[in-house]
């Protein structure tokens, strides 16, 4: 992989922290701002939504200029909202820059992913998107942990200067370290749009907002389902995440190796995995030795899906930055379908309601495979020689 890739994905490990700070320091937050937690609550909301509706607007306006430029650019917005958040002294303040962070940081990776296919042949995409998305899963493993440790160290406007310092750095390799690539043909308006004509490719969309939303489902309630079902201390599940979240890395690196020549029957094995992993969570919640080995599992087989969910919608759209955006959005759309049903249940029928819930739209998801499974199998792609997927070597 060139080098310039994994600067990409440096740049989308700083959003990731952005988006789950919140998380980690509700009550400090509320107490800054003069509200409630609640009220914070919804700050994730927000965030969510301008990844979702904001998202692909403002990654087709980006799609007029070069990718570098587009991409320190959108780094620019997204600075100014977390400079922003830093110096929120009111809900109002805050609630907009969460907005602007999160359009902004949607855009940015529907771009990432978009200029690291460019870089490299077209049978090497979902590798690329793997490397690329590495950012994501190390978010997740530690962006959130650490910024919810420097906020209650110092403060959370702490928190926010760090990451913010975190973006300008990202962008300073990104402009340094990534090529100047032309302006691709696909990112412009009128072609990118086309490919949702295609009604496989929303049929594909559909395919990662179950495969995410099974993992989220799960995912968003661990604390409680880890502490009052299976029964481990408040301060073991930190540590429990930790090997969640390395299992997520592990997980990407072996998908994004099988994307490529395996698109479907990767999905297929993840989602029959997943399916078993969840509902075995749900009915061994109790004993701690299976629940560990459930929960890795769904680490390993959840949102590592991510390398062949993109290259399977880019197969059936198109590689530019809308339809990445997009894609993007549908996983988000994922997200917050997953956790709310999920949460939802939990009234009625108690804590192991979101990992059913999960088993459920994980086996959703498998039907939306069909289609593609019936079809006849088409050749691996080959090595792509036009400008728009040249290889660009690792030494520039």
């Amino acid at each position: 992989m060139p080098r310039a890739i994994h600067l990409l994905a440096l740049g989308i490990f700083t959003m990731v922290t952005s988006e789950f700070v919140v998380a980690g320091l509700m009550p400090q937050m509320a107490d800054g701002l003069h509200t409630t937690v609640p009220k914070i609550g919804y700050l994730i909301t927000a965030f969510a939504a301008a990844m979702a509706i904001g998202g692909p607007p403002l990654a087709m306006a980006a799609g007029r200029l070069r990718p570098r430029s587009a991409l320190l650019a959108l780094s620019a917005a997204f600075l100014a909202g977390n400079v922003l958040a830093a110096l929120a002294t009111s809900y109002p303040v805050m609630v907009g820059a969460r907005i602007i962070t999160g359009v902004a940081s949607q855009a940015f990776i529907g771009t990432a992913i978009t200029t690291a296919v460019r870089m490299v042949p077209a049978d090497r995409r979902g590798r690329a998107v793997g490397v690329v998305l590495n950012g994501l899963m190390i978010g997740t493993l530690l962006g959130m942990p650490l910024s919810t440790l420097v906020g209650e160290r110092f403060g959370w406007r702490v928190a926010f200067w760090t990451i913010s310092v975190l973006t300008l750095a990202a962008a300073v390799v990104i402009r340094a370290g990534l090529p100047d690539l032309d302006r691709a043909q696909p990112a412009e308006a009128g072609g990118d749009r086309s490919a949702f004509a295609r009604p496989r490719l929303w049929l594909t969309l559909s395919t990662s907002t179950f495969i995410i939303g099974a993992t989220f489902a799960a995912f968003s309630y661990l604390n409680p389902i880890l502490t009052e079902v299976t029964g481990f201390s408040t301060g073991a599940v930190p540590l429990l995440l930790i090997a969640y979240g390395a299992a997520t890395v592990v997980g990407n690196m072996v998908v994004g190796r099988l994307a490529d020549r395996h698109t479907v029957g990767v999905q297929v094995a993840g989602l029959l995995l997943n399916t078993s992993f969840l509902a075995g969570f749900a009915l061994l919640a109790e004993d701690k030795v299976p629940a560990v080995a459930c929960l890795l599992g769904i680490g390993l087989v959840g949102v590592t899906m991510n390398p062949a969910m993109a290259a399977r919608v880019q197969r059936a759209g198109n590689t530019g930055a809308l339809v990445n955006t997009v894609h993007s959005s549908f996983i988000t759309l994922g997200i917050i379908v997953g956790s709310s049903v999920g949460g939802a249940l939990i009234g009625a029928h108690g804590l192991r309601a979101p990992l059913w819930t999960g088993a459920a739209l994980a086996g959703a998801g498998l039907l939306t495979l069909l289609p593609d499974l019936l079809r006849a199998p088409a050749p691996h792609p080959a090595p792509a020689t036009t400008a728009e997927t040249r290889p660009i070597s690792a030494s520039r």
